[in-house]
């Protein structure tokens, strides 16, 4: 299934991914933010379980914000 989900607190609007049957991220693409910095969060996410990347990005900071673009993609993946 498709998932659109609009960030709060970063430099990226919005972030579009995938999730098979067994709950498998595919596909992250984020729109705005640092380009080359989240090109690579969606290849090293790719065929990843949700849960395993919400352990391992969840509560990660940007500078002086309390979010990031990946801990925002937790937050995608716990709103589902």
């Amino acid at each position: 299934m498709h998932y659109i989900y609009k960030t709060k607190g970063t430099c990226s609007q919005q972030i579009s991914f995938d999730i098979d049957e067994d709950n498998l991220v595919h596909n992250v693409q984020f729109v705005g933010g640092c380009n080359g910095n989240l090109k690579g969060i969606g290849l090293l996410t790719e065929g990843l379980n949700k849960e395993d990347i919400i352990k391992r990005l969840s509560g990660i900071t940007c500078g002086f914000k309390n979010t990031s673009c990946p801990d925002q993609l937790c937050k995608a993946l716990q709103n589902l």
